[in-house]
């Protein structure tokens, strides 16, 4: 019996995998938070007297919420949507790329899907990508000061 135990504790660490090993789990944005953040974004606009849209995405560049202030013009949905899925799936806020193409790198202009105009931030724990954010409809610069102030406000 003394020698059997060992025997099946090692035949342990051969079993197969389970299926629960098979797969990643990925952290994502819920509803709440995008909706708290949208919230908090939408305050720091009309704080400023601007009109924006702003997407929040989830991790896969899928769209949690969205809101389009009262006045904003067409074009600032898609810009928005666009931010969003350029910083999560570049893992980068936009205005990385941005600054490459300032500096006259335009391999940017080639990135597939891309839209390098601040505006468009990661939303991150801790290290984990878990979605972003875009807003459009103020200069560039201004986009990504109310999308931290909604990140700041949902926790991010």
């Amino acid at each position: 019996m003394k020698r059997l135990l060992p025997a099946l504790l090692a035949l342990a660490f051969l079993a197969p995998a389970t299926a629960a090993e098979n797969y990643a789990v990925r952290k994502s944005v819920n509803l709440d938070a995008a909706k708290r953040l949208v919230a908090a974004a939408e305050q720091e606009a009309a704080k400023r007297g601007l009109k924006v849209s702003i997407a929040v995405l989830d991790e896969a560049g899928r769209l949690v919420h969205f809101s389009r202030m009262d006045g904003t013009s067409n074009s600032t949905v898609d810009v928005a949507v666009r931010k969003a899925e350029h910083a999560v799936n570049f893992r980068r806020d936009t205005v990385f790329h941005q600054n490459l193409l300032e500096k006259g790198n335009n391999v940017v202009l080639g990135l597939p899907d891309s839209l390098p105009i601040e505006g468009g931030l990661m939303l991150k724990v801790g290290e984990e990508v878990v979605g972003a954010v875009g807003v459009s409809g103020a200069q560039s610069n201004i986009d990504a000061e109310i999308a931290r102030a909604g990140m700041q406000a949902a926790g991010f």
